[in-house]
């Protein structure tokens, strides 16, 4: 009935009632990087997150150690937000534009589709991680992404993905000197 719609409604006439209860919440929920995001997975990444945020909610607000835990998780969520976005761009540049929230979509009900993928999946990540720069430097092989390589495996997109992320975010050795620029041929 009308009541069922009502908490996301009536909430309207006084935005700010529970606006702090549900921030918490969301926050919570929200292991990812969006709010509202509840693709979380059991990966080790998440339960890292997760295991930062507990630890941070049982100290005081006002010491160092909840500053610096509260500004590593900030930090860890905006490098996973970035890496989604990466991934995103290379899907929608192969022409994956409707489909590629849903191809990064992982959530605890995520299965990969296929065993024998499964090697397969984690050789491509592997390139990845080694080859490209989609990742940051420190970025643990992370289990979502083995989800999303597979699905990129049953659709026959995988290898042009890897070429695609080679050629947008190439590794390049020494990058940190960016005051190289590029050299002229030695004639």
């Amino acid at each position: 009935g009308a009541d069922a719609a009502c908490p996301s409604l009536c909430s309207n006439n006084n935005p700010y009632a529970s606006f702090g209860a549900t921030l918490a919440r969301d926050e919570e929920q929200n292991l990812w990087s969006t709010p509202h995001d509840v693709t979380h997975t059991e990966a080790d990444d998440d339960r890292v997150l997760y295991n930062m945020i507990v630890v941070r909610n049982q100290l005081d607000k006002d010491s160092e150690e909840w500053q610096k835990l509260n500004y590593d998780i900030y930090t860890l969520r905006q490098t996973r937000k970035e890496v989604r976005s990466r991934w995103k761009h290379i899907l929608e540049d192969l022409g994956f534009q409707k489909e590629a929230d849903s191809l990064l979509s992982v959530t605890k009900l995520s299965i990969i589709s296929d065993s024998q993928n499964m090697s397969k999946a984690r050789e491509i990540l592997l390139k990845l991680l080694e080859e490209t720069n989609i990742f940051p430097t420190s970025w643990e092989l992370s289990e979502r992404y083995l989800f999303v390589v597979d699905r990129l495996i049953a659709l026959d997109a995988a290898d042009e993905f890897l070429k695609m992320a080679s050629a947008v975010y190439p590794k390049r050795p020494g990058a940190d000197r960016a005051d190289e620029g590029p050299r002229a041929p030695q004639s």
